[in-house]
């Protein structure tokens, strides 16, 4: 399971986040962080106006852009050293297919099951999905949608789950993905946190973090 921490900004808690690991647990594996996200949305609390004085190494960095110019997201890979980019709006299958070879996530809103037919003009081009709750504002509300919907999705491209995910839901997102079928286990290979393990926007509870963290690794 990856874990991807989005809406970093602040150089020491990047720094942080990024030592952040915890142990073996009974799986024999130990759980940190993948994939750190930044956001390039100036309506964001938590966006990134310029570069922070220091960038993650090692994990994977994740730009967030919300119907931006190609311009802009190639300038951002320049200058951040992204490894994927997140397209958090309307982008089009031949917009996203124009960034390659950088890594594509493309994130959908669901609320019902009919929201997945939204997914299949972009089968092929996104490396993953990431499925998100449906609200007004892309990204970043704390607000959970009905993970049962989950069920739906028939697709191949694997996902990453977003949404609201909190400090209490480790047990819940375990019961949730050992309770589904085979294929829609494998398919979700990520998670999202975000807004519900902060301080303030754009500075991440370390603590939070970490506790979440032995809860999802612990069997």
């Amino acid at each position: 399971m990856k874990v991807k921490v989005c809406g970093m900004r602040e150089a020491d808690n990047i720094r942080e986040v990024e030592r952040l690991r915890v142990g073996d647990g009974t799986s024999g594996m130990a759980l940190g962080i993948d994939l750190m996200g930044f956001i390039f949305w100036p309506k964001s609390k938590r966006y990134v106006a310029e570069p922070p004085s220091y960038l993650p190494s090692h994990v994977k960095k994740v730009g967030v852009f919300v119907d931006a110019s190609l311009e802009d997201i190639r300038q951002h890979i320049q200058d951040y050293q992204l490894d994927f980019v997140q397209l958090h709006g309307h982008e089009s299958p031949a917009f996203a297919q124009a960034l390659k070879p950088t890594m594509i996530i493309k994130a959908f809103n669901i609320a019902t099951a009919e929201d997945f037919l939204q997914t299949k003009p972009y089968e092929g081009i996104a490396d993953y999905f990431l499925f998100d709750t449906k609200a007004q504002l892309p990204g970043g509300t704390g607000l959970q949608f009905d993970w049962s919907i989950l069920s739906h999705y028939d697709g191949t491209t694997h996902f990453i789950l977003s949404g609201g995910i909190g400090p209490d839901d480790a047990d819940r997102l375990k019961a949730f993905l050992t309770s589904q079928s085979t294929p829609l286990t494998s398919k979700c290979i990520g998670i999202d946190l975000n807004s519900r393990f902060e301080l303030a926007p754009a500075l991440k509870d370390v603590n939070r973090l970490k506790d979440f963290l032995n809860a999802l690794n612990n069997e």
